[in-house]
């Protein structure tokens, strides 16, 4: 089966940005842009509505109607529709299956001034063993580029980063691969970024605190460059910005996202008998992170 950038849609803003943004990745990565609509059927107990048949005529447009505006305004651009019936999340974990990747839309602000990603969304994201990439509603193609001269967005300026959240501890080369093949992609640096704990002392208070916190500086910056000097070597054309600091791992991806045009984590491929699950470093960036999110999932 041939490859796909693939996004699901289902007619909200967030997922008509999505369609936007994979059609973009579409045509960075040289592959078909594939829509895929998922019609969730009622259950038999239920008796349609009176309207049913005007939404479906709805919904058997929406994806085509889409498909011609994507190849208007992004020309040579292959467009294939398909639409599916059955369980969403369980067609679109299936569909992710055949895609280089899939992109997910992902609402606005919730009531804590994060994001709100919903339970389609989460499900397919801890479920999909490719990439997921989440979009949030109004993203525009100039907010991943740096400002012009004038301070204006613009689509003709460098791309901005693409951010990597590292744990150097379990390094992973699909999450990595994924990251600096991104960057090449986008003619952007890659800014790779590692959070480590405090130790246990409080600092500056008692005598070696400075010099505790001097040397485990040191050993956490000198593990990074070591994770990443194979990748350096495969990709020698991006720049790589190292980013090791102390702190919390999800504030210290998060601050480090803020100017960024994609950020990129991983998701270990784990099963419990809660079944899959996200992991909180990663759970965090998709509610916190303003920028499209990329979870990579990973053995």
């Amino acid at each position: 089966m041939s490859r796909t950038v693939t996004v699901g849609l289902d007619g909200s803003t967030e997922s008509r940005a999505a369609a936007e943004w994979a059609a973009r990745e579409a045509l960075l990565r040289g592959l078909p842009l594939k829509i895929v609509h998922v019609h969730e059927p009622l259950p038999k107990h239920v008796d349609p509505l009176p309207d049913d048949e005007t939404h479906q005529r709805w919904t058997e447009r929406l994806p085509i109607e889409a498909a011609e505006g994507i190849r208007l305004r992004h020309p040579g651009i292959e467009v294939i529709t398909e639409q599916l019936t059955g369980t969403v999340a369980d067609i679109l974990c299936e569909a992710a299956g055949f895609a280089d990747l899939l992109a997910l839309g992902s609402r606005g602000l919730g009531g804590i001034g994060g994001f709100m990603v919903g339970s389609v969304s989460l499900a397919v994201v801890a479920r999909a063993e490719r990439p997921v990439v989440l979009v949030r509603a109004g993203e525009q193609a100039a907010d991943e580029h740096t400002m012009d001269p004038a301070g204006v967005p613009s689509t003709a300026t460098p791309f901005r980063p693409v951010v990597l959240g590292l744990d150097i501890d379990h390094p992973d080369d699909i999450l990595l691969e994924f990251a600096f093949d991104a960057a090449t992609r986008r003619e952007a640096p890659l800014r790779a970024v590692y959070g480590w704990p405090e130790p246990p002392t409080s600092f500056y208070r008692f005598p070696g605190d400075a010099e505790l916190y001097d040397s485990l500086e040191r050993q956490h910056a000198a593990a990074l460059t070591e994770v990443l000097r194979p990748w350096r070597q495969k990709f020698p054309g991006v720049e790589v910005i190292e980013a090791s600091r102390c702190g919390s791992a999800v504030q210290v991806l998060v601050n480090a996202a803020r100017d960024a045009s994609l950020a990129v984590v991983g998701r270990r491929i784990r099963t419990g008998s809660l079944g899959a699950h996200i992991g909180h470093v990663t759970h965090a960036a998709l509610h916190h992170i303003t920028t499209p999110v990329a979870v990579v999932a990973h053995g």
